[in-house]
């Protein structure tokens, strides 16, 4: 499991470009007009994790594996796509199929790129998208809930918890808030609001799109945009589209140095990758041994059968047992049989929580 991101925004402030520098692909059109992503398109690439590399080394691994990420270069919106204006629609319905939504920012003023409203002021902008969105979520809502209203008045239990919590949604989206705010009360609610797929109740990350010369730092543009993500609970990097398409070009060993130069110590990906992880609360496992090491994703909290389910469904199933090492064991300890010897691989059951870091190996029976 990794996660899949839709890159939004306005159109020419940068989508398109930053999807190519980030999928190392020139997949996706970059011209000076709106719509020129007509489909969305799709990347997958690795996570860098440096963990890997050295549980690699020490397992002797022929290969390693990293988790991936998936970047879906989604058609920009324009004002009045809730109600169907440029492609609203299909926007709309593309938004709907992701986890997380990227939203990237235009945070530079100059340069050849036409501003599509004829200013630059990144927190507008993110206000036109997220209004488009509130209207869609809106006016589905308010033709939803009504009915549920009725089911559960009728003594369906199904129907009294979608109310109660899609009912909590339509008033914060009538009081100009995005359904994420939304707070269920337990575990069932929260699965009802899940499965409505309201496209304001998806986690937002502002990607503030600057020049070269602001990308360690950011500039006023991007603060401005830090300070709205803060406020709604979202979270904001800084990356400049420019950088990580030059970046893309350049041979592996030659990438630290150019970072270097710029007084940058990571990629845009790279930050953009670890926000990610953050917003939707997930965590990484390992698995190493000769033949592969190998890097896999699930959501913080998931016990020891589900993650060994993202290996393979026949792993969950039978699930007998998870032998558990921390990453900081497996490193001090030289790899699994030293860990042993040291007392630091654990047998874990059924209830245990999966850590970040943990190297892992399970035992089942089908």
């Amino acid at each position: 499991m990794g996660f899949r991101c839709g890159i939004v925004g306005l159109p020419n402030v940068g989508k398109s470009t930053l999807f190519n520098a980030l999928t190392e692909t020139a997949a996706a059109q970059a011209a000076n007009y709106p719509f020129c992503t007509i489909e969305p398109n799709v990347g997958r690439v690795a996570v860098p994790d440096e963990r890997l590399d050295k549980i690699a080394a020490i397992a002797k691994s022929a290969q390693e594996i990293e988790t991936q990420i998936e970047f879906v270069d989604i058609a920009g919106l324009v004002r009045g796509a809730s109600q169907g204006e440029g492609l609203g629609n299909q926007f709309l319905a593309n938004i709907r199929e992701v986890d997380a939504i990227v939203h990237v920012l235009r945070c530079f003023e100059g340069g050849d790129v036409t501003h599509v409203e004829g200013r630059v002021d990144p927190v507008a902008d993110a206000e036109t998208v997220e209004t488009e969105l509130m209207l869609a979520d809106l006016d589905s809502l308010e033709r939803r809930v009504p009915n549920l209203v009725k089911k559960a008045q009728q003594g369906d239990k199904d129907a009294k918890i979608e109310a109660s919590v899609l009912g909590q949604a339509l008033e914060l989206l009538r009081a100009s808030k995005p359904a994420r705010l939304t707070q269920p009360k337990d575990v069932e609610e929260a699965k009802a609001l899940s499965r409505a797929q309201l496209l304001t109740g998806k986690p937002v990350l502002y990607v503030c799109n600057v020049d070269e010369g602001d990308a360690a730092e950011g500039n006023a543009l991007s603060q401005r945009v830090f300070d709205k993500a803060a406020v709604e609970g979202a979270r904001a990097v800084v990356v400049s589209a420019a950088i990580e398409a030059e970046i893309a070009t350049l041979p592996g060993e030659e990438r630290e140095a150019f970072l270097s130069d710029l007084g940058l110590h990571e990629t845009g990906l790279t930050r953009v990758i670890k926000a990610g992880y953050e917003l939707l609360g997930l965590i990484t496992f390992f698995t190493a041994g000769p033949k592969e090491s190998r890097a896999w994703t699930v959501s913080k909290g998931a016990r020891a059968p589900e993650a060994a389910g993202a290996i393979h469904s026949d792993f969950e199933r039978g699930f007998i047992r998870a032998e558990t090492i921390a990453y900081e064991d497996f490193v001090r300890c030289g790899g699994e049989a030293g860990a042993r010897d040291a007392g630091k691989l654990r047998s874990e059951g059924k209830d245990y929580a999966v850590q970040d870091g943990d190297v892992m190996l399970f035992r089942f029976n089908v």
